[in-house]
């Protein structure tokens, strides 16, 4: 496990809100909600905000732009997320017993396979900052792009590369890999939302406070 360079780790400095360099990006914060596979409001999540580092917030912005000229907005789930509100999942998934949320979020598998599984991961990207999930939203319609699957949907059917869903469904994902490639981003393969600043700027460095846009401000 890599090691946390606490010298950074409560430092937001080096962050900025998405919403103030990505015009026109929606946000949807999904674990400050109870909407999620857990069912409450995530440890460390104080508003519902999206926050990236200033170099990712960059690199959306040339994302956004390019997509808008096809007609679509970018529709951020989660970007920055505290090392509080991972340690927050990892005891939901080794102590908790509560399974509310399973038929909507991990309907095939039990718990514990989210971990190993790769869904969930004890250390995670976006605690560096830099790490994004997001979807399309159709300007003309006002709607998601249909991707197949729903954001956390944990499930073969959320790989990117799955051919089991219609083809409108895949192109739609292609639609956003593509401009997320573009833009200097890299994809996972388990899940089709999720991308990560291929040059980011804190590699090794995960930090722990709150998503706040007050608290960025201070």
């Amino acid at each position: 496990m890599k090691n946390y360079h606490t010298d950074l780790i409560h430092d937001p400095s080096g962050f900025v809100l998405l919403a103030d360099h990505v015009p026109g990006i929606i946000q949807e914060i999904r674990y400050y909600s109870t909407y999620n596979f857990i069912g409450e409001r995530i440890d460390g999540y104080e508003e519902p905000c999206a926050i990236s580092t200033i170099e990712t917030a960059r690199a959306l912005k040339s994302v956004s732009n390019e997509l808008m000229v096809q007609g679509y907005r970018l529709k951020v789930f989660d970007a920055y997320r505290p090392v509080s509100a991972v340690k927050h999942f990892v005891l939901w998934g080794l102590e908790d017993q509560d399974i509310r949320m399973k038929p909507y979020f991990y309907p095939a598998l039990e718990k514990q396979e989210l971990f190993a599984k790769g869904y969930i991961a004890k250390l995670s990207s976006h605690s560096r900052g830099s790490t994004v999930d997001l979807t399309l939203l159709d300007m003309n319609t006002g709607k998601e792009l249909d991707m197949g699957s729903p954001f956390d949907l944990f499930s073969e059917v959320s790989h990117p590369d799955y051919r089991g869903i219609a083809e409108e469904q895949y192109d739609n994902r292609m639609i956003l890999r593509r401009a997320m490639l573009r833009g200097g981003f890299l994809p996972i393969d388990c899940e089709w939302w999720h991308f990560t600043l291929a040059h980011e700027p804190y590699p090794d460095t995960y930090f722990d406070f709150p998503v706040s846009s007050g608290y960025l401000r201070r």
